[in-house]
């Protein structure tokens, strides 16, 4: 009986003339922070008897792991070590000669960005990142910041891509909110929220899925609305004629309570963590003279609670919202009336994007 070494594989009963050509190398992509897929072409000339199994091996044989067909997925392997594949064909008689060496490549260590100041910003992908997925939050003005996400979105390394994070709107009734993205509005966006009517528009979203910003109200005393979440949308700001401030939804941020009578301002609403879905905010509880009840942030960690109004001599300052996309209070008197700054904006983006996914798939630090 004769033996054969091959892939660090021994094998009983070889015969040369009967096992199978070798297979053709195809692509080896990376699939998660400690694992690559190896793909490949059977043989057309399978030897003495079928092709059971292939088997992908990597370094000489150090990594190996063994499939019916293509492409094979070989784990275990070292984030940011540069690894090459070959395949073999395995049938009765014994391995087949190894294929060429694919591609080389380098699976990229689980990490993340995230933007948190207004502004406009270039990211640059890092080597051996070409997924990556993004959440983006939009700023508060009267109503609510929009939330969007988007998964596995594809990058090149050394690849610029555009970054954008929305500024929270100045105390002014009528200020808008601004928009947050990467790439463009149309890959993700989290919508930053209009003022300047009656019922002032929550931020939107694009992506994958997220959700829209709480409602406002234009009106005296009122609370800030609270920031979209992954899943559902941010709650109602409280307002004095009666209608009470909402819970977040999906993982959103608490409407801020209003005032009910007297001198005071409205609370802001709730912002939104950057770390997938949590808890959805709590509703801000309407008070008499004074403040209203903040509303609470929800969103996984990183959502905060936003602030109460106050009264100072004869202005009535409404509360500012939470971080990320919390809508602004509003004063409640007819004395300079000031609303509070809505909640800024801000993008995450976390990669390899095809192993973690928003709203809640390894998207924790780092």
């Amino acid at each position: 009986m004769s033996f054969r070494y091959n892939a660090g594989i021994n094998r009983p009963g070889y015969n040369a003339l009967k096992v199978a050509n070798a297979p053709t190398i195809g692509t080896a992509s990376v699939a998660s922070s400690t694992s690559v897929s190896v793909a490949f072409t059977a043989p057309s000339c399978t030897g003495g008897s079928v092709i059971s199994t292939y088997t992908a091996f990597a370094c000489c044989g150090v990594k190996v792991n063994s499939g019916a067909s293509s492409p094979i997925v070989v784990s275990c392997l070292t984030s940011g070590q540069a690894y090459t594949f070959k395949v073999v064909a395995n049938n009765i008689y014994g391995p087949s000669p190894a294929s060429a060496a694919s591609n080389s490549v380098t699976p990229p260590a689980p990490n993340s960005q995230s933007y948190t100041t207004a502004g406009t910003y270039s990211w640059v992908a890092p080597s051996g990142v070409t997924s990556v997925s993004v959440v983006a939050v939009g700023g508060g003005a009267l109503g609510g910041g929009g939330l969007g996400y988007k998964n596995n979105y594809s990058v090149t390394p050394g690849n610029s891509y555009t970054v954008v994070v929305g500024v929270g709107a100045a105390p002014a009734s009528s200020n808008n909110g601004g928009d947050s993205y990467f790439v463009s509005t149309s890959v993700v966006k989290g919508g930053g929220a209009k003022g300047g009517s009656c019922t002032p528009t929550a931020g939107s979203y694009a992506g994958d899925g997220g959700g829209n910003g709480g409602t406002g109200y234009n009106s005296l005393g009122r609370g800030g609305a609270g920031a979209g979440g992954y899943s559902g949308s941010g709650g109602n700001g409280g307002r004095t004629a009666g209608l009470p401030a909402t819970a977040g939804s999906g993982g959103g941020g608490g409407g801020g309570g209003a005032m009910t009578c007297g001198v005071g301002g409205g609370a802001g609403g709730g912002g939104v963590g950057l770390f997938g879905q949590g808890s959805s905010g709590a509703a801000g509880i309407s008070q008499g003279s004074g403040a209203g009840g903040a509303g609470v942030g929800g969103g996984g960690s990183g959502g905060s609670s936003g602030f109460v109004g106050s009264v100072c001599g004869a202005t009535t300052i409404g509360g500012n919202g939470g971080l990320y996309g919390g809508g602004a209070g509003y004063g409640q008197n007819n004395c300079n009336l000031i609303a509070g700054n809505g909640g800024r904006g801000a993008v995450r983006i976390l990669w390899p994007g095809n192993t973690r996914t928003f709203p809640s798939t390894c998207v924790g630090s780092p």
